[in-house]
């Protein structure tokens, strides 16, 4: 992490946008019957990761007067599954608090941190659940829109974030899910 900060900083002379975009979820159980190495896995990726990186760039951005930090959650962070997904249920809600006290400790420093909270978004991360006849009915059910989400939607929500139009916008955790947490 440190070595890649580094050399961003060599390569261009600063860090502006950091986009915190992994995610995890290498096994489908319930909480009962979890293994600690799938949950600690999933904590590390989907928060771990995001909180290193984060760290590594907080120095630079400060120095420099200012930056973004955006964090990639989940609505599965906004409300509870019972299906199979606790673990990753679990680590993007405890994203979603970090991302705002985050907001809070480093606004007096202009570094503005979001989270965007992607809903059903038709990505290879998702595939079971729009490859699976069963799954993707079920998951159609939810969304007001009646359909997954593409990518590119995300990416939009993003570039607001990074953006001067989003200069007053902070703490904030965005849903980008056709209306499925309504």
């Amino acid at each position: 992490v440190r070595m890649l900060v580094g050399k961003t900083l060599e390569h261009f002379g600063r860090v502006d946008i950091l986009v915190n975009n992994a995610g995890a979820n290498p096994v489908l159980a319930p909480l009962a019957e979890l293994g600690e190495e799938a949950f600690d896995k999933v904590l590390e990726v989907n928060l771990k990761g995001a909180l290193w990186m984060s760290q590594a760039v907080i120095g630079p951005m400060i120095q420099q007067g200012g930056g973004r930090i955006i964090n990639l959650s989940s609505i599965s962070g906004l409300r509870a599954r019972a299906d199979g997904t606790g673990a990753y249920c679990i680590s993007k809600a405890a994203l979603n608090m970090m991302t705002q006290v985050m907001a809070r400790e480093l606004a007096p420093h202009n570094i503005l941190v979001n989270a965007i909270a992607p809903g059903s978004i038709k990505t290879e991360f998702s595939r079971v659940n729009w490859t699976d006849p069963e799954r993707k009915a079920q998951r159609i059910r939810e969304i007001e829109l009646r359909r997954f989400g593409e990518p590119e939607e995300v990416v939009g929500v993003a570039l607001f974030l990074a953006s001067e139009a989003g200069s007053f916008v902070t703490g904030e955790i965005i849903r980008v899910d056709g209306g499925q947490t309504i």
